[in-house]
């Protein structure tokens, strides 16, 4: 599908407004008039709030993260000026999925002569000692440099891991991994199974039809809206669609979205009819799911007849190999505490 570029961009980042449900060349995507649900955390504490986090991070006073990793040195040259406005995918006292990895971008690109003094200077603490590693990455509403995100090393992060971020003496972003919720959607038997809590669901899906086919690959949920609004004429398919469709979840920031879709009442379990998003049925499946998800909770696509989603479209973090992870990190690997 096309996305219209020039309105992600002026919308933000993951902010894109202006995508249908159909699936040309590209993407398969949905237009919304409610955001993606990510919230961009850039009222950085005061000076005063910054140090008192990282007091409290270092001497472990009930907020989870630990003292500092002995295994990673503190940076030893002058604090990049680009963290006095750098943006981060969440909120202070955020619960998130398992997939989420921790997102920074910056107002401008960070040439890359200087990104290992940023990465040195974004501390990641955990309550779990968690392996991992910041690499660059490039999506759409940004600027190669702009991008830097940190995922553990080969598995999703551990349920209810706390974490700090500082952003050297900008202030500090602290967040909790919630219950593991881990669905995988096979679109050659149209089945999604959805593990959570040591249990497993199937649910009956229909995927995108030949020619409109869904992303492969891991996506992690960007946000979720109780409705969407798809047109087709914004993808130039003429008047093939438009109208509201509920209970989506946000998967792509080319707009792939599970969500409610009429035509799975009769088609889910059977055969793959939509313009590349998860159609799942009206009959409560959908709301059921929906109320279910929680952004960072992970869900990937298998036995599409497309390529695997890029990296930068959405937090697709988790398609890459962690040699290949590394090869965009200046850093390297580190392991928090």
């Amino acid at each position: 599908m096309y996305l219209d570029r020039s309105a992600g961009r002026a919308a933000g980042r993951f902010g894109a407004v202006v995508v249908a449900c159909a699936a040309l060349f590209s993407a398969a995507g949905c237009s919304t008039d409610a955001g993606t649900g990510i919230r961009a955390a850039t009222d950085a504490p005061t000076s005063r709030a910054s140090t008192a986090a990282a007091d409290k991070a270092a001497g472990g006073h009930g907020d989870g993260a630990g003292k500092a990793s002995a295994a990673r040195p503190a940076p030893s040259g002058p604090e990049p000026a680009v963290l006095a406005q750098a943006r981060v995918n969440m909120s202070d006292g955020q619960t998130v999925g398992v997939g989420m990895p921790i997102s920074v971008t910056f107002s401008r690109p960070v040439p890359a002569a200087e990104r290992k003094d940023v990465e040195g200077w974004l501390r990641v603490q955990t309550s779990s000692g968690t392996s991992g590693a910041w690499s660059w990455v490039n999506d759409d509403a940004h600027l190669d440099g702009q991008r830097v995100d940190f995922r553990p090393r080969t598995t999703y992060w551990q349920s209810g891991t706390r974490i700090t971020l500082r952003l050297g003496s900008h202030g500090a972003r602290h967040f909790t991994i919630g219950r593991s919720l881990v669905a995988t959607v096979d679109a050659k038997t149209h089945m999604m199974t959805v593990r959570t809590g040591g249990t497993a669901q199937r649910i009956p899906v229909t995927t995108g039809a030949p020619g409109t086919d869904t992303w492969n690959g891991t996506m992690v949920v960007m946000g979720k809206q109780p409705k969407v609004y798809m047109d087709s004429r914004t993808v130039g398919l003429g008047d093939t669609y438009h109208g509201y469709y509920y209970w989506a979840v946000h998967l792509t920031t080319s707009g792939t979205y599970v969500h409610q879709n009429p035509r799975a009442n009769t088609e889910a379990g059977h055969r793959n009819v939509t313009h590349g998003c998860v159609g799942l049925a009206s009959d409560g499946t959908a709301q059921r799911f929906y109320d279910r998800i929680r952004i960072g909770d992970v869900i990937t696509v298998t036995g599409a007849d497309k390529g695997v989603v890029a990296t930068g479209n959405g937090y697709g973090d988790w398609n890459l190999t962690w040699k290949r992870w590394l090869a965009h990190s200046a850093f390297g690997a580190t392991t928090t505490a």
